[in-house]
């Protein structure tokens, strides 16, 4: 159960990594208005499933903390890494961002029936690294003048370790919910365009696929999986796997011809793995420690 749930909340890690791909390929939509769109096609699957089976309407009804939750992880996240990315470089930005896997991985010591481990921080701490290499590989420089927005990354990442780790917190709420916080976070994104952007859309149709690739899967079908992996998941294994995805997003980049290789890269895909592994020792021993009977059971007689 807890391996199936894990394997899950990694899927949504591998969608995140068309992220930057598939906004590359979206044309130059304002953030708020392209949030909006996306946010409000992520929530049709959701809507379908609950058109199909109306009496799943009732998990809806949920305490009001939930919601809190919930919108200010999915709309507060958005609007603090645009925050972030209009006041700062996009290279600092995105590596303060980045910090919110170490967040998880440490907070869910707090979490009722984890343990931190030494091999837990040490396996964040090398997909850091590893995203310091991706994010980082052509400089960086920190400014004073861009505090705004260094400050915006830093809240940004708090803001989903924190929805990550209470999300895990009510494990009894359904995955259904989700689909409400993307009709939240589309609307309040929508009002957000409204009132600070100029609308532009898409002029291809190429551009208009790639939005609602964005909307299908990294902003719409990975936040369901999500909530469902870390409410049932190994959460130190996913919040280590989560460095894996500027390091796929970067390698799906140089596929599409967006990015060029180089020797940082492959340096990053080890640390970013080794630091995967390394993290995953207590469910690898464990899954050792399972078989070992049953392998001694068809050892043949002397």
């Amino acid at each position: 159960m807890q391996t199936r749930a894990t394997l899950i909340g990694f899927s949504a890690i591998l969608m995140w990594a068309l992220l930057a791909l598939f906004t590359a390929a979206s044309g130059t939509m304002p953030p708020f208005q392209l949030s909006a769109i996306c946010f409000a096609i992520g929530s049709l699957p959701g809507l379908v499933v609950l058109a199909l089976r109306p009496e799943r309407l009732a998990l809806l009804r949920q305490p009001p903390r939930v919601w809190v939750v919930g919108i200010v992880g999915l709309f507060g996240y958005h609007a603090l890494y645009f925050t972030a990315l209009r006041n700062a470089p996009a290279v600092e930005a995105g590596l303060i961002a980045y910090l919110w896997p170490l967040l998880i991985v440490v907070g869910s010591a707090l979490l009722p029936g984890e343990r931190l481990r030494w091999y837990h921080v040490a396996g964040a701490l090398c997909g850091l690294a590893g995203t310091a290499m991706i994010v980082a590989r052509n400089g960086v420089a920190f400014d004073s003048a861009y505090t705004l927005g260094y400050g915006a990354a830093l809240c940004c990442a708090f803001t989903w370790a924190i929805y990550s780790l209470m999300t895990r917190r009510f494990e009894a709420v359904s995955t259904d919910v989700v689909t409400g916080f993307c009709l939240a976070t589309s609307v309040l994104s929508l009002l957000c365009h409204l009132a600070l952007e100029t609308t532009v859309w898409p002029d291809t149709g190429t551009q208009w696929l790639a939005v609602a690739g964005l909307g299908l899967l990294p902003v719409g079908a990975a936040f369901y999986a999500w909530d469902y992996g870390v409410k049932n998941g190994n959460i130190q294994l996913l919040g280590v796997a989560s460095y894996s995805a500027p390091v796929l997003s970067t390698l799906t980049l140089m596929l599409f011809g967006f990015a060029e290789p180089s020797l940082s890269i492959a340096l990053a895909c080890l640390l970013v793995t080794g630091g995967a592994l390394l993290a995953a020792r207590d469910v690898i021993f464990s899954s050792r420690k399972v078989q070992a009977p049953a392998e001694d059971r068809v050892q043949p007689a002397s």
